[in-house]
């Protein structure tokens, strides 16, 4: 039985950087990325032509910016897809690579993150479970400073980025991959919670704010109507572009009405 054809649209590095243009995306933006490689077609050249008609659009004085999450440097007590044998869980802990950003993959965040990651000139962020890895001029400013208890803090490139009047895009995400709201989590009443992870000199626990993207969907449509969002298509995906600042000041607002912890 013959493959059928792909389905489209075709999309390229050219028509990638031309939509993220006609969006309203800057040659001079600090641009906080979220994006489904699935969603936007038929891509020739895969997660690199993504990245590369995002530097496209971005030019020489933009810098580039990706969650690049490594969630699997958990207490496997806590995994559930799958689980591990309790009897496993010691051994785990003790064999468990610790973090380095030059070579723990991105996990759970797409493949184009990990293209980032691994591009020529490509800077990461210390947190052994929510790093960000940025390219461009202002690259070295964001990822600096990430504390190793501080996941989307005040202490982390989220922070950062507010400070730097970055915006977000999402493409082809929606807002429950909105990394920008966990900072207002940080900013409101939440518990916290011990995470247990692999450190440089053997299994750690430190004391962290809970987060959760728990109804973030629902945020972002109320955010959406509320603010200015820029809406258009990036081949067959949906893309929304919005300031960082204006998501994390509206979050702050809405979680403790819609969504409170404590």
């Amino acid at each position: 039985m013959p493959t059928p054809p792909p389905t489209g649209p075709l999309v390229t590095r050219g028509t990638i950087a031309a939509g993220l243009r006609e969006m309203g995306v800057r040659s001079d933006d600090t641009l906080l990325v979220h994006s489904s490689l699935s969603s936007l077609g038929w891509v020739c050249g895969g997660p690199v032509a993504v990245v590369q008609g995002l530097l496209d659009a971005l030019g020489p004085d933009g810098t580039l910016v990706v969650p690049t999450q490594t969630g699997d440097l958990s207490d496997p007590a806590l995994w559930k897809s799958p689980p591990v044998p309790e009897e496993w869980w010691d051994t785990v802990r003790l064999a468990m690579p610790p973090y380095d950003p030059l070579i723990t993959p991105s996990r759970g965040v797409g493949v184009v993150p990990e293209t980032v990651r691994t591009w020529p000139g490509a800077l990461r962020s210390a947190h052994p479970q929510t790093s960000f890895a940025a390219l461009g001029p202002r690259a070295a400013e964001v990822v600096a400073g990430h504390a190793p208890d501080c996941r989307l803090g005040e202490r982390s490139p989220l922070a950062t980025l507010e400070r730097m009047d970055a915006r977000v895009l999402l493409m082809g995400a929606g807002y429950e991959a909105c990394t920008a709201f966990h900072l207002a989590e940080y900013r409101t009443a939440s518990p916290v919670v011990e995470v247990g992870r692999p450190g440089p000199v053997g299994w750690e626990r430190v004391t962290e704010v809970s987060i959760t993207s728990e109804r973030f969907d629902e945020l972002g449509h109320d955010f959406e109507r509320d603010r200015p969002v820029g809406r258009g298509r990036v081949g067959a995906a949906v893309a929304r572009l919005f300031p960082l600042a204006d998501a994390v000041a509206y979050a702050e607002r809405w979680l403790p009405v819609h969504r409170p912890r404590v």
